[in-house]
């Protein structure tokens, strides 16, 4: 396994900053957070609905403008150069792309005229074309079986698969991923992590996801950042984190006595233990 530490500046591809986002000019919706995304690391960022993490990544892939969103403060590196200010396409030429949460597809096109538009970032020949395709569908043998399908007809697994197989051929060299699990059924979030890890581990890609399901993310990421209300409350080796007592209790659901009921859990809300 990757050492998650990764701090070091020749092992660091994006860096955030003390960064502050504001949307509509008076919202604060981040508040000082900073990480670190190490090359060929998956890198998981946690916390709950609305602790911020979708904001960050529209932050560093320069997105939070169509929202009136800005980042008022802070700094966003990418190889060590500025990307804070950057045009979204300016972005993704780099080698950040972002697969947003929710699964977008282009409903009316098919699944192979979805992944072949994340191609058209790129200048290379059709013969290239082909073989980033067929690697598609090695990772993903069912879009191949739903090729020729309009990708608005297709499962949300399906979709999710597509979403990610069209920034894959982009060739990326960091996926920001938004929610993965979100709305699939337990096989296959445990399908679609399996292949973020192959990616990682045979392609090399290097990944910052967001994500709500915890456990999962903490089983495949190499280190993690907590997000609540806007601010990193906790980060570490994925390792150290799903060992940590608050991060059982409060995320994983259980305590040295066991497995905790959500009210139980709902506790935290009022104790902030680590915020302290």
């Amino acid at each position: 396994m990757l050492d998650s530490t990764a701090s070091t500046t020749q092992d660091t591809l994006l860096e955030v900053n003390n960064i502050e986002v504001i949307y509509n000019h008076v919202i604060l919706v981040l508040k000082g957070v900073s990480l670190k995304v190490p090359k060929g690391g998956i890198t998981a960022l946690l916390g709950g609905n609305g602790a911020g993490k979708t904001t960050t990544l529209k932050a560093i892939s320069g997105l939070l403008a169509s929202e009136r969103g800005e980042v008022t403060k802070g700094s966003i590196r990418y190889r060590d150069e500025s990307i804070q200010h950057a045009d979204p396409a300016a972005i993704v030429r780099k080698g950040v792309i972002q697969v947003m949460e929710g699964r977008h597809c282009f409903g009316h096109l098919t699944v192979e005229e979805n992944l072949l538009t994340g191609f058209y970032t790129r200048k290379a020949s059709k013969s290239d074309m082909m073989a980033d395709l067929e690697k598609v569908y090695e990772y993903f043998p069912r879009l191949r079986e739903r090729r020729r399908s309009q990708a608005g007809y297709t499962s949300g697994g399906e979709q999710q698969m597509c979403a990610i197989g069209r920034a894959m051929m982009a060739k990326p060299e960091t996926i920001l991923l938004d929610e993965p699990s979100m709305g699939l059924a337990p096989q296959l979030v445990e399908e679609i992590f399996g292949i973020v890890k192959d990616l990682n581990e045979k392609e090399g890609v290097s990944f910052l996801l967001a994500e709500q399901n915890t456990n999962v993310a903490l089983r495949f990421a190499h280190y993690g950042y907590i997000l609540e209300s806007g601010r990193v409350v906790m980060d570490g080796p994925a390792a150290d984190l799903r060992e940590n007592p608050d991060v059982k209790e409060f995320y994983l659901g259980m305590s040295d006595e066991g497995r905790k009921s959500f009210r139980d859990v709902r506790s935290y809300r009022r104790r902030k233990r680590w915020l302290s």
